[in-house]
């Protein structure tokens, strides 16, 4: 048929009325496989179970082709399984309502409907089916039709990899790749009679990257994600309560614009280090980590009662003799965890005396994974993308610089990460000087949110930034669904295309 013959396309749920055009369309459709199409008694099986499931395309009102699927419970059946197995021995007893993973029983075109890409039309309507009942995805058996040509040369997956390869041509294979499925296993015995196949078949998989785990707990994980990004005035402070009180003010801010976290810079704390400046430097940053417990607990109650996360930004903390760099993130939910510093700068090691922290990981929030960095950690590459792989969505880090060269740093590589790991970054840090304390005299700042660059995001990588050297808040709103749309369709797909046949990444063990 040409597309000028074309007055009405139709997707339509398939029904008990529709059966003798079906069948007509099944015979035609399997010329290489006499005999083999669905019963009525089938199809009125399929229909009663799962009615969504089952659709048919309809041009100027004729049948042209038809998508058939159930509903599994992954759980019940290996990976390596027969089609008459997925089936229940074509009862569809195994469709059940409460599963995780659509299956496709059969999708096919009229030969004469061919060409006009309907076929994609079905698939899609798979996706948005699952999409719509949060499955995890999508699997279906694929006959390997042509596979007869080259059995006696070559494995099942040699020909895949020869197809992926466009070494061979395989239409169908060709096709369900392109509509982003992918191979998982080859299926031996899959179809009996399939001689074309040589019964075997394909084991095809597509991802829903919108599935969300069903969750007991009265909350569901937020999509759209706001950053309260807190950029800190040094100045002198009374004591900590004072310190503690403008702390407060910030976070009331934010939680008024409904933030999900509120983010402050490394050493926000350091005007307490005043009073002690008649010390040495090493020990006057001992004495400001005194304050550093006080101020995760006072961080958790704020927490709490505005019902927000709180990344602390940084702080000095003493364990077990060492002088560390570390900070907490407050949980809304009153959970506390801690974070450190692994890479301290040549300064901090010679003035302060100050050494590199040990642990790297992902946290869980009710938004997401995140990662944090402290500053100077952000310009080494490897940490993001441990994080990345551990399911990072969102980095923060919060930075402290004196000069714009040291700030240029931290922006450019933290810029950087958000590309590379396909996630959003967001910096903090701090402004003004502090006149009285050794080793703070100046600072520079201009926090920002970064984005990977594609087609859904700033053309800049850029979601929002502040003034530079100015005592504010930045509020962001980030979609982490359009970090799962840039995995799987992004121009570029950096965590994808990695070469792990070339290199591996990993942790030491000690």
């Amino acid at each position: 048929m040409e597309i000028q013959d074309i007055e009405n396309i139709e997707l339509k749920f398939l029904e008990l009325a529709d059966y003798q055009d079906l069948k007509e369309a099944m015979i035609a459709s399997y010329t290489n496989m006499e005999g083999e199409y669905w019963g009525e008694k089938h199809i009125n099986t399929l229909i009663k179970k799962f009615p969504e499931g089952q659709v048919v395309i309809k041009i100027n009102g004729e049948l042209a082709g038809a998508a058939l699927s159930i509903i599994i419970d992954s759980d019940a059946f290996d990976e390596v399984h027969t089609y008459e197995e997925i089936t229940g021995n074509y009862s569809f007893k195994t469709h059940d309502d409460d599963g995780d993973v659509l299956y496709g029983i059969d999708v096919f075109i009229k030969p004469q409907f061919r060409g006009l890409r309907l076929g994609r039309r079905l698939y899609d309507y798979r996706k948005e089916l699952c999409e719509k009942l949060n499955l995890k995805g999508i699997l279906f058996g694929g006959r390997m039709p042509n596979y007869h040509r080259y059995s006696n040369e070559i494995t099942p997956k040699e020909y895949i990899e020869k197809v992926k390869r466009k070494e061979i041509d395989d239409p169908v294979l060709n096709f369900q790749i392109s509509n982003d499925f992918h191979p998982a296993k080859v299926l031996k015995g899959y179809l009996q009679g399939d001689a074309a196949s040589e019964e075997f078949a394909i084991l095809m998989e597509w991802d829903n990257i919108y599935y969300k785990k069903p969750s007991k707990k009265a909350r569901a994980k937020k999509k759209v994600v706001r950053i309260g990004l807190i950029q800190w005035q040094m100045r002198p402070y009374k004591d900590f309560d004072a310190l503690m009180e403008q702390a407060e003010y910030f976070i009331d801010a934010v939680a008024g614009y409904r933030c999900d976290f509120a983010l402050f810079p490394e050493f926000f704390n350091a005007p307490l280090m005043a009073k002690d400046n008649h010390l040495s430097t090493p020990d006057a940053i001992r004495e400001l980590a005194k304050y550093t417990e006080d101020i995760k607990n006072k961080f958790s109650e704020f927490s709490i009662s505005y019902n927000i996360n709180i990344i602390t930004g940084s702080m000095p903390d003493v364990v077990d003799g060492r002088l560390l760099n570390a900070g907490h993130l407050c949980r809304r939910d009153g959970s506390v965890e801690r974070y450190e510093k692994l890479h301290v700068t040549p300064d901090e090691a010679k003035v302060w005396g100050m050494q590199g922290g040990s642990e790297l990981r992902a946290f869980d929030t009710d938004c997401g994974k995140i990662g944090i960095l402290i500053c100077y950690d952000s310009e080494f590459p490897e940490l993001s993308r441990l994080l990345a792989d551990e399911g990072m969505d969102i980095l923060f880090v919060p930075f402290l610089t004196d000069t714009q060269n040291g700030y240029s740093r931290v922006r450019h590589c933290a810029q950087a990460r958000a590309i590379e790991n396909e996630c959003y970054v967001a910096i903090a840090g701090s402004v003004g000087n502090l006149p009285n304390v050794q080793n703070m005299d100046i600072q520079f700042a201009q926090s920002m949110v970064f984005t990977p660059c594609d087609f859904s995001f700033p053309t800049n990588g850029v979601k929002a930034e502040a003034t530079p050297n100015t005592e504010m808040i930045l509020i962001a709103d980030v979609d982490i669904d359009l970090l799962r749309e840039l995995n799987q369709f992004g121009a570029v797909r950096n965590l994808k295309d990695r070469r792990t046949d070339l290199f591996t990444l990993g942790r030491k063990t000690n």
